[in-house]
């Protein structure tokens, strides 16, 4: 392996694209204006945007697993968690309009109708939506059924959570649903090896860092995109920078031991109260 440092490979992480979001949310949301300049700071940055599926060289088809299209040179992810109703929507226009490819990862006990989920009340889509995402171009992952913290389960309930949400997709779209993204961030490496034995082909988490060809397939390094990030942001992430007084990292790196804790202390919270909302 070459002792030179990766490049950086932006992976942004969108939830809803609204003016006035519920208060729960409204730190992780942008406004449909901000949305549109965010977006054509990508396209003046000269990345070309693919698909997690690209980037990750699995894609899949109603016939099952394809090989994806090389990874370009110089990539951009753009990524969607939860399913809130602008989705299949004005942001899905958005995208559209301007040939922007996108993922969109879905909590599928917040959107399908009799179900529930650990989401607090917002204007969500339905499960039935699903097939529109992809109409406009989007390709769908899953976020789970409930959206818990998934390093916190008991490992049947891991599972389930992982098996029912690939399951729901998949009869909904009509062919394999491959990717996934944890809740919140949350994974361990027994939630990884979990997410590999339910079939999925790669799985995001946040971690606020850049990406790279380095990084790991089942912990892929997104950053979370905040209300009160610019277009000026964008474009300085497009070029492999950080965002107005943050840091700059690139992925694959280590689990600081504040994370370690936070996450053993979450353990034994869940074994108290049972599972929690990961957010």
């Amino acid at each position: 392996m070459s002792d030179s440092p990766p490049a950086p490979i932006p992976v942004l992480l969108y939830h809803a694209v609204m003016d006035d979001p519920p208060a729960w949310i409204a730190e992780f949301t942008v406004t449909p204006r901000d949305f549109a300049a965010h977006l054509d700071a990508v396209l003046a940055s000269g990345r070309t945007p693919v698909t997690i599926s690209t980037l990750t060289g699995r894609a899949t088809a109603a016939d099952g697993p394809v090989p994806a299209r090389s990874v370009p040179a110089r990539p951009v992810v753009l990524t969607f968690d939860d399913g809130f109703a602008d989705l299949p929507g004005p942001t899905a226009e958005a995208l559209a309009v301007r040939s922007l490819p996108a993922t969109a990862y879905l909590t599928t006990g917040a959107i399908t109708p009799g179900l529930t989920s650990l989401l607090p009340p917002a204007p969500m889509m339905t499960l039935a939506r699903a097939p529109a995402l992809e109409r406009y171009g989007m390709e769908v992952g899953a976020h789970t059924v409930t959206h818990p913290q998934l390093d916190t389960l008991r490992p049947a309930d891991l599972h389930r959570e992982l098996r029912d949400a690939k399951s729901a997709l998949e009869d909904t779209l009509g062919h394999e649903v491959a990717h996934l993204a944890y809740p919140h961030g949350y994974n361990s490496r027994a939630v990884r090896r979990a997410a590999a034995r339910a079939g999925y082909a790669s799985a995001a988490a946040v971690r606020h860092a850049h990406s790279s060809d380095r990084d790991e397939t089942y912990r892929i390094s997104r950053l979370i995109v905040r209300r009160r990030h610019t277009a000026a942001d964008v474009a300085s992430w497009m070029a492999g920078g950080a965002a107005e007084g943050e840091r700059a990292r690139t992925a694959p790196f280590p689990d600081s031991p504040r994370t370690l804790g936070w996450r053993l202390y979450r353990g034994v919270r869940a074994r108290i109260r049972g599972p929690e909302f990961a957010g």
